[in-house]
């Protein structure tokens, strides 16, 4: 079991999915990875998902607004990252070179958050628990087990992310241009180097969920209208992996990870 009860500074800690249709994106995750919806009101006519495996968390879903909205809000996964005081956080952002795109805030009683991007415009969240601590289950079959940035300047956001967070970094040995991230000594992520062949592609940060059969699982999401963004392929000493967009657009990884 991977039950996840607490986090240190810089974890990785919930994983947001904002849709054009909740009800679509319901049923297509839950058949997916056996996730089961729990919806909570948040407005008039409006609620709040949360997708729960085996009765713990295991991430959220909202439904964005037809309007749009700030930059890095159209369909896709956000990943939150936690910190015991967000608004001490936010304001190094700035500090390190990035910018602020929702100032501190609570949400009701369960917390409080930011989002903000980092120096090459990738977007992300940070998180102040109150009475929701974030995900309650990393690391098995059905949940987010890796997060990942895709940036052209891994040097500088190496460097932002450190400030931010005090990450331990190091070069990994699969692939010497990818830089690992550590924190309380647990990897917990990437930074992938951008290149030519990602033309004009926005700097993101991305969530692998990790899954029994990757292959079995890319061919379910396309039956049930995903399309497939490359692989499914192995990495030599990772696992085998595949990038997909869900049938709202929202991009998500899946990988069936060598055992450690």
């Amino acid at each position: 079991m991977a039950t996840v009860s607490e986090f240190s500074i810089g974890t990785p800690c919930w994983f947001e999915l904002g849709t054009v249709d909740q009800a679509a994106a319901k049923d297509f995750y839950s058949r997916i990875f056996g996730w089961t919806p729990v919806d909570l009101p948040s407005g008039p006519n409006e609620f709040y998902t949360i997708f729960q495996l085996a009765g713990r968390n295991a991430g959220g879903a909202y439904a964005l607004s037809p309007s749009g909205g700030t930059p890095g809000s159209g369909p896709r996964w956000r990943v939150y990252f936690f910190t015991p005081d967000v608004d001490v956080s936010t304001s190094k952002v700035a500090e390190l070179g990035g910018s602020v795109l929702h100032p501190p805030s609570d949400v009701m009683d369960v917390g409080r958050m930011s989002t903000c991007k980092d120096p090459e415009g990738a977007v992300f969240s940070l998180w102040q628990p109150k009475k929701h601590n974030g995900d309650g289950v990393l690391n098995e079959a059905g949940a987010v087990g890796w997060c990942e940035l895709a940036t052209r300047h891994t040097a500088q956001a190496r460097e932002f992310y450190t400030g931010l967070f005090g990450w331990t970094t190091k070069s990994s040995s699969v692939l010497a241009t990818y830089i690992e991230f550590s924190t309380d000594g647990k990897p917990r992520g990437g930074l992938l180097p951008m290149g030519d062949e990602w033309g004009d592609a926005e700097s993101r940060w991305g969530i692998y969920i990790f899954v029994d059969d990757c292959d079995a699982t890319v061919a379910q999401a396309k039956e049930l209208g995903a399309t497939v963004c490359f692989g499914p392929i192995s990495a030599p000493g990772v696992g085998r992996f595949a990038a997909l967009n869900d049938p709202q657009g929202a991009t998500f990884s899946v990988i069936t990870p060598i055992p450690a």
